[in-house]
This record gives C-alpha cells, structure tokens and sequence, in this order.
C-alpha cells in the first residue's frame, strides 16, 4: 500500500529549505560538498513523480544521474568529509542507485534494439518484436521492484538524510579551497591517465568500460569544483563527458550485442529462421558500432588531457 507521503510534496516532507544552498569560490570543500548535494538531491526530488508513472524514460535518467552525482562527489570529498555521516549517506545512495539500475538499463536497451529493428521489412520487425519480447517481460517485472523501493521507508530516510546533511553547518576551515579542489580533480584524472597508459593497444571491452567509469568521476568532480575554476573547469567537464559518451556507447553496443546473443539462445530448438536472421542483423549492427567508438575514444582522451592540463 501506498504511503501518505508519496502524494504530497516530497520537498516539503523532507524538511529541504526553500533556498538552494551556494558556495562561494573561497568556501571550504565540505560547503561545496553541502550546495552540490543540495542542487542534486532538488533534481532528484523533481524527476520522482516522473519516473514513477513512467511514461517519459529521460525522469529516470535524471533521477539516476543525480544520484550517480552526489555519489561522485562524497566519494571525492571523502578526506574534507566527517565520515560518520558522509559513508552511511554515499552506502545508501548506491543501493538507490541500484534499485534504480535495472529499469534505467532496460529503457535504453529496449529503445535501442527497437530503433535498429524500426527500418526493417514487417516480416523482420515482427520476428525482433518476438526477439525482444522476453526484455519487455523483464522491464515490467523490474519496474516494480523499483517502485517498491520508492515506496518504501528507507528511500524516504535517504531523503531525509541527505537534507540534514545540506542543513548542517560545515566547520570553518582556514586551507585554501581552490587549491584543495584543483587536488581531488587532479587526483581523480590521475588515476585515469595511469589506467590509460596500462593498456595494451587493443584493449579488452571491459577495460574500456573501467575508463569510462573513471572518466565520470573526472567529470562529476569537475562539477563539484567549477564554482572556483569557472571556464578551465567548465571546458574539463565538456571533454570528459565527450570522452564519457563515446565510451559509454561502445559500452551500450556491447550489452545489446551481448543481450540479443543471449534472447536468441533462450529461444533454444524453438528459434524459428526470421528471428535468427533478424539476431545476426542487429548484432552486426552492433559490432559496427562498437568499431566504430573504438576508433574515436583516443582522440576523445587526447581532448581530456588537453582539457585537464588547463585546470
């Protein structure tokens, strides 16, 4: 059964102040830490009616983005942070993150193979409707496990959680912030410039996909230091998320791959022609792209170097 509170206005549930919270450029790092999670948790709070009817899957990238974000930059934070309150808030954050995973992983699979079927003759779309149709079976079923974590008592003492963070007064500190901020968006870039230089010329996909991880935790704590270094931060940001977004769609060529290769063997003795052909097509398709990102993510590194050297 539905809680009260999931009808009336989360904001005013959770207790968030009517004014977003600011960092000026020479606040301590634990104030930036307070303004950012105050400007994602507002996000995360808009895009809840959202993802919850479901109809426009964009409010849950939204909601999943923010919590990605305010993850990113307690982990990045984490030497400026009371850790009594900092680790429980960034442990709870991951498991709303993971009950928001599923459904978020499928809406863009679903869009996907739906769009590259789109273009073929009727007998093969019906034959990749068949195909996809186990996905679509799965996506419901994950859609209410999430709602059931919306629902429940713990994502709402999350909320809350997090805005007595937002409200609470950070120590004064006397360290020079820009330099402290310059340092964790350095050391974060660092630990993906060494993960670059290990690989081989040919990187497994897997290490591909652990750069473009490591790559949003540049980005995500650009984010957190843009207030200091304005336009040196903001042109790091737009690097990273170039190099985040070639990256990530070679990883979502790779899943989809992966995905239809495992629909068509759950069909078993059962597969019929249409469908097999139709699997081929769309795995082809895939493995072009795949090809095709791997071509361009040096040079989308390069533009990150470039960018990093700058801050």
């Amino acid at each position: 059964m539905a809680s009260s509170w999931q009808h009336r206005d989360l904001a005013a549930v959770v207790d968030l102040p009517a004014e977003p919270v600011a960092a000026g450029p020479q606040a301590p790092i634990a104030e930036h830490v307070r303004a950012g999670l105050d400007g994602r948790l507002r996000s995360l709070i808009a895009h809840d009616p959202g993802t919850r009817l479901g109809t426009d899957p964009e409010e849950l990238h939204q909601m999943r983005v923010s919590v990605r974000r305010m993850r990113a930059m307690l982990r990045a934070a984490r030497p400026f942070l009371d850790e009594s309150w900092a680790e429980p808030l960034r442990a709870e954050l991951g498991w709303l993150g993971r009950s928001l995973g599923p459904v978020r992983d499928l809406d863009v699979l679903l869009d996907r193979l739906r769009q590259e079927s789109a273009d073929l003759p009727a007998g093969e779309r019906a034959a990749a409707a068949r195909l996809i149709s186990g996905l679509e079976a799965e996506h419901g079923i994950a859609r209410v496990e999430m709602l059931a974590a919306l629902d429940s008592d713990r994502y709402l003492g999350l909320l809350r959680a997090l805005t007595a963070a937002i409200r609470s007064s950070p120590e004064e500190s006397d360290a020079d912030s820009s330099s402290e901020l310059r340092g964790l968006v350095l050391g974060e870039f660092r630990k993906l410039r060494k993960a670059v230089a290990r690989l081989p010329e040919s990187p497994a996909d897997r290490d591909l996909h652990a750069l473009r991880i490591l790559g949003k935790r540049v980005r995500y704590t650009a984010e957190l230091a843009q207030p200091v270094f304005g336009g040196s931060a903001q042109q790091l940001i737009r690097a990273a998320r170039r190099f985040q977004d070639v990256l990530g769609e070679h990883q979502d060529a790779c899943v989809a791959e992966e995905r239809v290769r495992d629909l068509l063997h759950g069909f078993g003795d059962e597969v019929d022609a249409a469908v097999g052909f139709v699997a081929g097509r769309l795995v082809e398709r895939e493995q072009a792209r795949k090809a095709e990102r791997r071509a361009q993510w040096r040079s989308a590194w390069d533009a990150l170097s470039a960018a990093a050297a700058e801050v």
